[in-house]
């Protein structure tokens, strides 16, 4: 039995597993799709948007982690409409994130600041709603800020 399908993803042809997501199949061709909320020993949720891809025959962009494959799609990207979703996107998260990137002590090491660095963000064009969480640093191993967190669900 005939466990994978073909699939062409940014004009390349690739044989995909039929039961993998179309960020899976992205990951092992070698492309990168940016994501924030997937974790391969998680459940996928599908919540931060951020691997969004366009995928011919769909009315909309659909987010890449949660997309089955299937025989013959086609898929693309990194096109400007894809770019400008994903980029409004990572504007809107950081729209309610602390503006405390300089100094924050991931600095250099987040996920998010990464992918607003590659999506060349420099302007957030929205304001959003600042909270004020309380530190839980009740656990000697972790320290919980729930202002930083971008609901993503990991």
């Amino acid at each position: 039995m005939n466990n994978t399908v073909n699939i062409t993803i940014d004009g390349k042809l690739i044989k995909a597993t039929k039961d993998k997501s179309l960020l899976i199949a992205c990951q092992q061709a070698g492309v990168n799709v940016p994501t924030l909320c997937y974790h391969p020993e998680l459940r996928t949720e599908g919540s931060c948007r951020v691997c969004i891809v366009e995928v011919e025959g769909q009315r909309t962009l659909v987010p890449s982690c949660v997309f089955p494959v299937n025989e013959g799609m086609i898929v693309r990207t990194n096109t400007q409409r894809v770019l400008k979703a994903r980029k409004t996107i990572v504007e809107l998260l950081l729209a309610n994130h602390p503006k405390d990137c300089l100094t924050c002590q991931r600095n250099g090491n987040c996920e998010l600041q990464k992918i607003a660095a590659d999506l060349n963000l420099r302007k957030i064009r929205f304001v959003g709603e600042q909270k004020s969480y309380p530190l839980d640093d009740s656990n000697p191993a972790l320290v919980r800020d729930m202002e930083k967190c971008i609901l993503c669900g990991r």
